[in-house]
Parts: structure tokens; C-alpha cells; sequence
């Protein structure tokens, strides 16, 4: 099911302080370090906390990592599911029905774009473009790419993940 284009090894769990000192303090390295605390934050997202410490630790102003975060879809500021569902809003994706496949989603897990179902299992999101026309329409969860989607397709994909398969 999933191509496999990229998985990331997750770390184990670090405190927040052991991430961030895993990098030089140099302000190039603000996106690897919100990365990896979101990554290793089992809700996905960045916590206020986060990102005073990144501030304090690169020297730079809070103002300036709150906005990298709020710019930037694939941060989150707020807790987010296990499983990230993020449906490609492009216009080839358009064009191959994603707007179907997304309406279908949202009504088998019974939330909106940027909702996360009650069992904090899934968090539904769109993106602009995912890079993978050529298989569209496509969505990413968590880091695995499913493309040529259809509405049983999708729904499998969500069947297993709800019964722990991968």
C-alpha cells in the first residue's frame, strides 16, 4: 500500500533539551530543530514552551520562531492525532478528484480539515502538493505517500491503520 518514498526513524523519546542541543546554535538550523521536536513530540505538534527554548537557545527573538511555525503547513501549534492525514490539494490532484477522496474521508472519521477524530487516532489536513502527480490523487500519513486513491482504497488505508496494521 504505501510506496515507501520516505520513512524517517523515529528517535527515541529525548527531553526537549536533549533535541535541541543536538544541533549547533545557529539560526540555520531552526527548521531541523522544529522538526525533530515535533517528531518526537507524540502529539505532532509545537508546544509555546518549544518555542521560547529554540528562541533562547539560537538567540533569537520568540516572534521569530512563532513565525516560522505559523508559516509553514506542516507545523502544528496545536496536538494532533497519531496518524496524519494530509490530502494534496493540487491542481492535478483537483483534477483526479481529491476533493472527493477528501469529502470522503472527513465523512468516515467524522471530522473537518484540521480536525482530529475523539480517539486522538487521526488528524485530517491538506497540503498544496506533494511532488507525486504522476500517482494522483494522493495523500501522505505521517510520512508514507498513498496514491491513485479511490473511496475503497482510502477506506482501506483507514481500516488498517485502525486495526494497527501497516
Amino acid at each position: 500500500m504505501s510506496s515507501g518514498f520516505y520513512t524517517r526513524k523515529p528517535l527515541l523519546r529525548m527531553s526537549r533539551i536533549e533535541i535541541i542541543g543536538m544541533f549547533r546554535p545557529q539560526r540555520e538550523n531552526l527548521l531541523l530543530i522544529l522538526h525533530e521536536l515535533q517528531n518526537n513530540n507524540p502529539e505532532h505538534f509545537i508546544s509555546e514552551e518549544d518555542m521560547i527554548e529554540i528562541a533562547d537557545y539560537l538567540n533569537i527573538t520568540y516572534s521569530s520562531v512563532y513565525g516560522v511555525v505559523t508559516y509553514y503547513s506542516m507545523f502544528s501549534r496545536k496536538p494532533r492525532g497519531k496518524y496524519i492525514i494530509r490530502v494534496c490539494r493540487s491542481p492535478v490532484c483537483e483534477m483526479t478528484r481529491s476533493e472527493g477522496t477528501l469529502k470522503h474521508l472527513q465523512k468516515i472519521l467524522d471530522i473537518k480539515p484540521g480536525g482530529t477524530t475523539t480517539d486522538r487516532l487521526f488528524t485530517l489536513e491538506t497540503t498544496e502538493c506533494l511532488g507525486r502527480c504522476d500517482e494522483s490523487p494522493g495523500m501522505i500519513i505521517n510520512e508514507s505517500f498513498y496514491g491513485r486513491l479511490d473511496f475503497d482504497k482510502s477506506e482501506e488505508i483507514i481500516d488498517h491503520l485502525k486495526s494497527g496494521e501497516r
